[in-house]
């Protein structure tokens, strides 16, 4: 398979055209129903929860009006559509469209993975990654054995900056931290390693590729094999120059250096005046990426991210060079050592959770090992807010590995996945009202309903750490995925909300505060959409601006 790209295209743009293939502005056939009951009480009927006696807000009667003009538009009518909006405060439900009917939710299920994991494990939880042995580091520096990179699940290996204000910042080389462990490694006395360098990433089992991703996926960062030793974001970027002259082969240069050897190419200089062109065709065998194209003579250089196909040893590769860079010699080798896969849960069987003798028993073992350099990750409420800001899958992935690590000892998703279920069921959403496969949501086997959304949300911002779980995610024309979206609308800065998108799936829930001075939680979801671009976008906006403009507002006398 072979798939083109546009070198012109920026990270996001690209990345949305990668995954956000689709969606349209539909029309449901059921027509909508206001609703005046509790948003999270008993599963009423399919359409609508609405009494036909109960006599319905005229503003909400206004919403329903421009929903109606959205959804019949020609686009829009041969999609399926879930709406639910209730008051954030009291959880009266205002609105609701078929929001008891399943949909793929993409990104959304990042909802439920943020909630979990900060209900879980607090907002101030904090990874640890280590460079230790357990033998002896003599006075003259040199290690009696093997040294160990220890990852447990920190997904912010890497020079991203932080605090996180709204984008992506750098700070230093892509190695930063890795330098860092080096230096505190020298610091302590180390000279020579008489062991191997090992790769240590049995924290979590080996199993890189939740189901239901598409074998497509794989080779974007989107895609990224999850890895307890995650540096990078588990991605690389290549850079591509043109030669000297025409048909000259194109000047490369990857960073991280160490994943280079994880792809092929052919790249080529082609004559000036023409565009770049490039595809990524995915082959059998250890190169499992094969980049072709040709970059025009006298062009800028072209970058493009992709996902690193072996990450624990590419990690390991670069501490190497770093540790060497400073006076280290590693007689060994490099080795990874991954942990099995643990045995699947039978039918109706539950985790059995740590006590808390075997934790004590965690920590003591931890505690006898040498630590030459701990790196500290930035509290769990950060990684969050860079999760759902910017919809980092790794991220979500991680977060519900670590907790089955934390709470069972191993650190499987069935396990993590099995953990969310009764979660969700304790604060009171319906077990088949969530049927998960992921944290991230890239698979499509995801099926949620707008009302255990809705429920899920309720449930966060009445938590203590609730106002902060809001602030992670994106704000409607100004940051995150929804920078770019009902910016200059009244709409612009008055919802906070989660992105969703996979080809034919669409997806914004969250929070929002009306014109009129009314608090809501909402989820809005299209599946089965043909749209692409803003096309797909357009619709669930609009729907979002009428929300925000109707609801709470008095009537407009002429």
């Amino acid at each position: 398979m072979t798939a083109a790209i546009s070198p012109h295209a920026s990270r996001r743009s690209f990345l949305g055209r990668a995954i956000i293939l689709s969606i349209a502005t539909l029309f449901a056939i059921a027509r909508p129903h206001a609703a005046q009951n509790p948003c999270c009480s008993s599963k009423p009927g399919r359409q609508s929860n609405a009494s036909t006696k109960a006599k319905i807000r005229p503003d909400i009667e206004r919403f329903r009006s421009r929903l109606d003009a959205v959804l019949s538009e020609a686009h829009a009518r041969k999609a399926d559509w879930g709406v639910l909006i209730a008051n954030r405060d009291t959880g009266e439900t205002l609105f609701d469209l078929d929001a008891d009917r399943y949909f793929t939710p993409a990104s959304n299920a990042k909802l439920f993975t943020s909630v979990f994991v900060l209900a879980t494990l607090g907002t101030g939880y904090h990874f640890h990654t280590t460079l230790e042995a357990t033998a002896t580091l003599g006075a003259d520096g040199k290690l009696a054995g093997d040294l160990l990179l220890v990852g447990r699940g920190d997904p912010d290996l890497s020079n991203r900056k932080f605090p996180f204000l709204g984008k992506v910042e750098h700070d230093g080389p892509t190695e930063r931290i890795l330098a860092e462990m080096a230096d505190a490694a020298v610091a302590r006395g180390l000279k020579e390693v008489d062991g191997d360098l090992v790769a240590d990433d049995r924290y979590i089992p080996f199993d890189p590729y939740p189901a239901g991703w598409s074998v497509g996926d794989l080779f974007f960062t989107f895609g990224a094999p999850v890895t307890a030793i995650a540096f990078n974001d588990n991605s690389l970027t290549i850079t591509m120059s043109p030669g000297v002259r025409a048909d000259d082969p194109a000047v490369i240069v990857v960073d991280p250096a160490e994943a280079a050897a994880g792809f092929t190419q052919q790249i080529t200089t082609s004559a000036p005046g023409t565009d770049p062109q490039l595809a990524v065709v995915r082959q059998p065998g250890s190169n499992f990426l094969l980049l072709r194209g040709s970059v025009p003579l006298g062009h800028a250089p072209v970058k493009l991210d992709l996902a690193i196909t072996d990450p624990v040893e590419t990690t390991a590769l670069t501490l190497k060079h770093l540790l060497e860079a400073r006076g280290v010699r590693i007689k060994g080798r490099i080795r990874v050592e991954e942990a099995p896969a643990p045995q699947a849960l039978k039918p109706g069987e539950a985790p059995v959770l740590l006590s808390s003798e075997s934790k004590s028993a965690e920590k003591n073992s931890a505690a006898n090992a040498l630590v030459l350099a701990d790196h500290v990750s930035p509290p769990l409420l950060e990684s969050v807010r860079v999760m759902n800001k910017v919809s980092q899958n790794l991220h979500a992935e991680l977060f519900l590995r670590t907790i089955a690590r934390e709470k069972t000892g191993i650190g499987s998703a069935e396990i993590g996945l099995k953990l969310e279920q009764d979660f969700l069921k304790s604060v009171g959403i319906a077990e088949d009202d969530a049927v998960l496969t992921d944290g991230s949501g890239l698979s499509t086997n995801n099926l949620v309903t707008p009302r255990s959304v809705v429920a899920l949300l309720q449930y966060a911002i009445h938590q203590p750490w609730g106002s902060d779980f809001m602030s992670t995610l994106p704000i409607a024309g100004v940051d995150g995925t929804l920078e770019d979206r009902m910016k200059s609308t009244p709409a612009a800065g008055l919802i906070q909300a989660k992105t969703g998108g996979l080809e034919h799936v669409h997806a914004l829930s969250g929070y929002a505060t009306t014109v009129g001075g009314e608090y809501l939680v909402f989820s809005i979801f299209v599946n089965n959409d043909p749209q692409h671009g803003r096309d797909a976008t357009a619709a669930i906006d609009a729907i979002a601006l009428a929300m925000v403009e109707t609801i709470g507002a008095p009537a407009q006398h002429k």
